[in-house]
C-alpha cells in the first residue's frame, strides 16, 4: 500500500505549530501535525498554565499589530470552543518617571487606538492598594488585554484543527527532510512541504544551522496563596501586571491556582529534554523579596506551586519564520518564547501566507538576520 503523502505536514503542536496547522487546513491543504509528547505538554514552552497577553512593544508596531489580530482570534475560538480560554483581567504596566519604553508603548498604543488608561502614581494607589509603590510609578492598563490559559488553548486549538481535518499523531520524527522524513519508530512521513515548529527543541534537530542561534533558558515561574477570604489578588480586583524595572510580571490568582509572579530576565543555558525542572532556594529567596517590596500582604504567604519551563529565543527576540536555506520546502518556525505565546494565531497566518501565495517577507523574521551572541532588543 503506497505511503499517503501530506500537503503538508507540522512537527511540534506548541501554540506556533498548532496555529500554523489549523490554518494551512483552513485554507484547504491536507495537513499532518505530529508532537513528540503531545499538545501543552509540560516539557514545552507552550504548556504551563497561563500566559499574557497584551498589545505594547515601545515603538515596535509588528508585534503590536500581531497581538491584536491575534487577541481577536484567541477571542474567536473560546467563544466557538466556549471554553475558558481567555480571562480579560487588563494587563498593568509599571514604569518609572523618564521610562522611555513605557512612554514609547503610550504612543504607539494611542497611533493604533488601542484602548487604555494612563494611571498616576496616586491613582495607582487609590485603584490597587495591593501595590506598594513610590511616588516616581506611574502606570498604564491595556483595557481588553489579558490572559490565556496556554496549555487548555493550545489543546483547543489542536482539537479545533482535528475537527476541521488535520490529523494529529504523537511521534517524534528525526532529520534530514527531504520528500519525506522518519519517526523514530522507523515511520515514513511523506509530504510535500514541512513545517518545523518545535520551539526547544528546533537547535537540536538542526545543530549545525541553529544550534548557535536559538538559546534555550531555563524560567522558573512561582505561585502563591493569597491570605484566606482576601480576594484583593484574584480577577477582577487584580489585573495581570508587569513591571519592566523590575524585569518580572504576574499574573492574578486565575481559577484558584494562585497568585502567579515570574522573573522576565534570561535564565542560564536549559535543555529541554532532561533539564532538572526543579526551582532553586535562591530563586525563592529572590522572588519572595520582591513580594515584601511590591506587595505586602503576600511577604509570608505560602508558596502553593513552582514550574520551570524554558524560553527559547533568537539572539535579539525576533521570531523565526523562514525556509531552510539547503531546503526549499522546509520552514522553520521559532524563537517565540517570553513573547511568542500571544502571537500563535497571527504566525500561523503569516506562515500559511508564505507558503501558499508566496506573501511578503518580513525581514525581521528571516534566518539571514539571526545572530550568535544574545542581545535582547524585544520585550
Amino acid at each position: 500500500m503506497p505511503t499517503k503523502t501530506w500537503d503538508v505536514a507540522v512537527v511540534g503542536a506548541g501554540c506556533f505549530g498548532a496555529w500554523a496547522a489549523w490554518q494551512l487546513r483552513q485554507d484547504g491543504l491536507s495537513v499532518l501535525l505530529l508532537d513528540q509528547y503531545g499538545p501543552g505538554n509540560a516539557r514545552s514552552s507552550s504548556g504551563g498554565e497561563s500566559r499574557i497577553i497584551r498589545m505594547g512593544y515601545g515603538a515596535d508596531e509588528l508585534y503590536t499589530r500581531l497581538a491584536l489580530s491575534s487577541l481577536t482570534a484567541w477571542q474567536r475560538l473560546a467563544d466557538e470552543t466556549r471554553e475558558p480560554l481567555f480571562h480579560r483581567t487588563g494587563v498593568l504596566w509599571l514604569a518609572r518617571v523618564g521610562d522611555r519604553y513605557a512612554t514609547d508603548t503610550f504612543a504607539t498604543l494611542s497611533r493604533l487606538g488601542v484602548r487604555y488608561e494612563r494611571l498616576a502614581a496616586d491613582d495607582l494607589r487609590e485603584r490597587y492598594p495591593q501595590f506598594a509603590l513610590g511616588d516616581d510609578v506611574w502606570g498604564m492598563i491595556e483595557l481588553a488585554s489579558g490572559v490565556l490559559m496556554a496549555r487548555r488553548a493550545v489543546q483547543a486549538v489542536v482539537r479545533e484543527a482535528v475537527r476541521a481535518g488535520v490529523e494529529y499523531r504523537t511521534a517524534a520524527v528525526v532529520p534530514p527532510v527531504g520528500s519525506s522524513v522518519r519517526t523514530t519508530d522507523a515511520t515514513e512521513i511523506r509530504a510535500g512541504t514541512f513545517v518545523f515548529a518545535c520551539g526547544p527543541w528546533l537547535p537540536k534537530l538542526y545543530p549545525d544551522l541553529l544550534g548557535a542561534r536559538i538559546f534555550p533558558t531555563r524560567q522558573e515561574v512561582f505561585f502563591f496563596g493569597p491570605p484566606p477570604g482576601d480576594e484583593r489578588f484574584a480577577a477582577p480586583r487584580m489585573p495581570a501586571w508587569i513591571d519592566f524595572g523590575e524585569e518580572i510580571y504576574g499574573v492574578p490568582d486565575l481559577e484558584r491556582r494562585g497568585f502567579k509572579v515570574a522573573p522576565d530576565r534570561h535564565g542560564e543555558s536549559f535543555d529541554p529534554d532532561s533539564g532538572d525542572r526543579l526551582v532553586v532556594a535562591e530563586s525563592v529567596a529572590r522572588v519572595r523579596a520582591f513580594l515584601a517590596r511590591r506587595f505586602p500582604a503576600l511577604a509570608e504567604a505560602p508558596l502553593l506551586e513552582t514550574r520551570v519551563c524554558q524560553y527559547e529565543n533568537t539572539s535579539n527576540g525576533d521570531f523565526l519564520i523562514d525556509r531552510h536555506p539547503e531546503a526549499q520546502n522546509v520552514w522553520l518556525v521559532g524563537g517565540g518564547s517570553g513573547h511568542g505565546f500571544k502571537h500563535g494565531p497571527a504566525v500561523g497566518a503569516y506562515l500559511a501566507d508564505r507558503i501558499l501565495r508566496g506573501g511578503p517577507a518580513e525581514p525581521r523574521f528571516g534566518l539571514a538576520v539571526k545572530q550568535t551572541v544574545q542581545k535582547r532588543a524585544v520585550y
